[in-house]
């Protein structure tokens, strides 16, 4: 599968991966600031933005879906950087194909299963009639119902389009439901070249349980703690950025 990616920048190239419901365009401010010295590509991965829907969504299938992006592109060995659903894709990547990969960064995700977390949450998007709604507030107002965070309504949100007058959401979400406990799935992933794991600290994304596991599976990886919810780079914008700028320095 051939993924939508946005571009900016030159240099050694380092891959953007957003997390679930997110897309590349989640990256903006990290991406146009790592562009000054990077070639800093942001993908969607496949059923998100604007990359191709597919029943299938595995990890396996996603880290093909980098490696395809990666033969397009025409190159050998890149950075690394996924942020939830994305850290575990960029953790089995880097398993799957260690050769191109330098340096791994996962951002608040461990390779543990979760708990289901979004079944409901899909569940309120997908009965939401869109053919009866002719504005973004409409629609907020339908999922205001049920979920009651405004940040979340307005993260959704970032998923709503119109096409042809008709508005509709740009992710494949009936995929997303259908694939949904294969992706809250553990992983059995492994690798031995510098990794930077940053999480939250007001996140239960990644506990300390979580991070004896990934030292026996990331052997050099360095373990980063940032005054966060589960969306550090949002957050914290600037510590965030000096935390991987130094270590990919």
């Amino acid at each position: 599968m051939q993924l939508h990616y946005q571009t900016i920048g030159q240099g050694q190239p380092l891959i953007l991966i957003h997390g679930l419901f997110g897309s590349a365009d989640n990256w903006g401010s990290i991406a146009k600031h790592f562009s000054q010295q990077y070639q800093v590509i942001s993908v969607d991965l496949r059923n998100h933005g604007r990359s191709p829907h597919s029943d299938s969504q595995t990890y396996a299938e996603m880290a093909e879906d980098l490696l395809a992006l990666l033969d397009t592109l025409g190159l050998e060995q890149v950075d690394l950087l996924g942020h939830s659903l994305g850290g575990k894709v960029a953790m089995q990547f880097a398993t799957d194909y260690p050769q191109h990969v330098n340096k791994l960064i996962v951002v608040d995700m461990a390779m543990r299963a979760y708990p289901d977390r979004y079944t409901q949450l899909m569940d309120t998007m997908l009965a939401v009639d869109l053919s009866q709604m002719t504005s973004r507030s409409d629609v907020d107002k339908a999922l205001s119902a049920d979920i009651a965070n405004v940040r979340v309504r307005q993260f959704l949100l970032t998923n709503l389009v119109k096409n042809e007058a008709q508005l509709q959401w740009r992710i494949n979400l009936p995929a997303l439901k259908a694939n949904y406990a294969t992706l809250t799935a553990a992983i059995d992933v492994n690798f031995e070249r510098p990794g930077l794991f940053i999480r939250g600290e007001r996140s239960d994304y990644v506990q300390d349980s979580d991070i004896t596991q990934l030292q026996q599976h990331f052997p050099q990886a360095e373990f980063v703690t940032l005054p966060t919810d589960h969306w550090v780079h949002a957050e914290q914008p600037q510590l965030f950025i000096q935390t991987v700028a130094d270590f990919l320095a």
